[in-house]
């Protein structure tokens, strides 16, 4: 795509010295937006042809200055010419930083994410979970993608990102992913963070996100009831795969860990802790944050099943995260469970069904899923119409004496 290019040389009046002479500035405009550069030379302003963009007469210093234009001219629109061609995405901020030799100062959007993206994966299992990782990744691609397809180049410079590039990048999401809001709110976190990268080295000044809002909605999270974590211990799976993938997920079900911190565990993890029975202690590795979670039965079987049986010490057989969650899949389709169980329904399973509804107070639950705030924990805390009936029913036996009393009154 063609643009619209002028380049146009003036005297900068208001820097008028005291002999006389005005600096010459050379403007360059592309698309209507403009930048202007200094010549570092001085003209007199009498010999200065406003219309002409050139100095008249024959003196020496007349023919420097008007060579000194007209070889600046000539680089410049061939700089816009190889931009054209090489890229077809010229801007006059661009075209001057080229001039200038300024241009391989700048940093680039997917250049910041591939330098973000190798420093992560060196922290994975340290500081970061895979997921996380994996999901930058998954931003770079869609972004490389975006570039590509909007702007018909290969890169864009990181101080060119602007609202309206934001805007574009979440239309082609929407338009070519069919995101639903947390997903779509996922990507855009990401770049901001690679904006935030950018300056915080001072490649950019202005925040491109500072009047965006972006926002996770809460939702609804799913979670097992008991009848169901019973049909599916209780099944019989005809492939071991799938038996594996189940007992993971139960594990998790009565302990809480996330699928990051399980694929961290072992035998440092489990404890004999102060009250002589075992303990899971260790940091999650999304926040850092300390957990400790009394090791129950069932999960105590689940480890002895696997006992010194897997390769390089695991205590549990657990797959890649996308292979887990395809497993969970069909065992959801074979037990007649009629839900979408991911790895993650687990830990929400474990928080609403094994424990809040059973009476462990939020406080405790809080502690164990190693949150960083019980707010976190109140999206959690559902009350099922079992636990209501349960819990008036236990009342009722304390207010029989009450009622008796009550009774003759009425």
């Amino acid at each position: 795509m063609r643009s619209t290019f002028k380049v146009l040389f003036f005297l900068k009046r208001d820097k008028q010295k005291a002999n006389g002479m005005i600096p010459l500035y050379c403007r360059i405009t592309v698309d209507g937006k403009e930048v202007r550069f200094g010549m570092k030379c001085d003209v007199n302003p009498k010999y200065w042809d406003a219309k002409t963009s050139k100095a008249t007469g024959r003196t020496a210093e007349v023919v420097k200055v008007n060579t000194l234009v007209d070889n600046t001219k000539a680089a410049i629109y061939k700089v816009y010419r190889e931009l054209q061609e090489r890229d077809n995405y010229v801007t006059a901020e661009r075209i001057k930083n080229v001039f200038l030799g300024a241009e391989t100062k700048q940093k680039t959007l997917l250049e910041l994410f591939d330098k973000h993206n190798k420093e992560r994966g060196l922290q994975i299992g340290v500081s970061i979970c895979d997921s996380n990782h994996k999901g930058y990744i998954r931003t770079r691609k869609r972004l490389a993608d975006f570039i590509r397809l909007w702007y018909n180049v290969s890169d864009v410079p990181v101080k060119e990102v602007d609202h309206k590039f934001i805007t574009n990048f979440e239309t082609y999401l929407i338009a070519n992913y069919q995101l639903e809001h947390n997903t779509l709110t996922k990507y855009l976190k990401n770049l901001r963070h690679i904006i935030g990268m950018a300056i915080d080295d001072e490649l950019i000044m202005k925040n491109p996100f500072s009047k965006r809002s972006v926002q996770y909605q809460n939702t609804d999270r799913g979670f097992l009831t008991q009848d169901e974590i019973d049909r599916l211990a209780g099944f019989q799976f005809d492939k071991i795969e799938l038996e594996q993938a189940r007992d993971v997920f139960l594990f998790c079900c009565f302990t809480g860990l996330s699928y990051s911190d399980l694929c961290n565990l072992s035998e440092e993890n489990i404890q004999i802790s102060f009250d002589g029975k075992l303990w899971i202690k260790g940091r999650r590795v999304k926040t850092n944050i300390e957990y400790n979670i009394p090791l129950l039965n069932i999960p105590k079987i689940i480890l002895e099943k696997y006992k010194s049986s897997l390769p390089d010490n695991k205590l549990l057989p657990v797959g890649q995260i996308y292979e887990y969650n395809g497993l969970l899949k069909k065992i959801a389709k074979i037990s007649g469970i009629g839900k979408r169980i991911t790895s993650h329904l687990a830990r929400h399973s474990f928080a609403t069904t094994i424990t809040l509804t059973k009476g462990v107070p939020i406080e405790t639950v809080s502690k164990m899923l190693g949150h960083t705030s019980i707010k976190t924990t109140q999206i959690y805390a559902r009350i099922l119409s079992s636990k209501i009936s349960s819990d008036m029913e236990m009342l009722s036996g304390k207010l029989q004496g009450m009622e008796t009393k009550y009774a003759v009154n009425f």
